[in-house]
């Protein structure tokens, strides 16, 4: 049976404080990542919280992007699951870690609807600024 779907799961540390405690700069990435990947975006959302923090999603053709960001730890969790195969959620997640300037990223991929749910590997990747 072919996948109905593919979920990136990542939790971001080190990220940029002023990039992430952005409305506009998070909203705007997380729309770029989605048409980076392919996507076609049909709803956008996003909420800045007092003191910081923003969380958000982008809705897509094809499923969804979101974000919750703390600022104060430097960290961002990232969800991004695209139905089929046209659209690589892999690139949108990416592209959102690199813009968010993350040092470390921690993730996961589950296909979905595949039969019993079952997660790759998690994956740790140290980046240096």
């Amino acid at each position: 049976m072919d996948t109905f779907g593919r979920h990136v799961i990542a939790e971001l540390w080190g990220c940029n404080l002023n990039k992430m405690n952005d409305l506009k700069y998070v909203e705007k990435m997380m729309v770029d990542a989605a048409l980076e990947s392919g996507a076609e975006i049909r709803e956008v959302a996003f909420h800045k919280f007092a003191p910081m923090g923003v969380s958000g999603v982008v809705i897509i053709s094809e499923s969804h992007l979101t974000i919750h960001s703390f600022p104060e730890h430097g960290y961002a969790s990232i969800d991004v699951y695209t139905c089929g195969d046209r659209i690589d959620p892999n690139v949108a997640a990416e592209y959102i870690s690199k813009q968010l300037e993350a040092t470390k990223i921690e993730s996961m991929k589950v296909v979905r609807g595949e039969g019993p749910l079952t997660a790759n590997q998690s994956e740790v990747k140290i980046l240096s600024k």
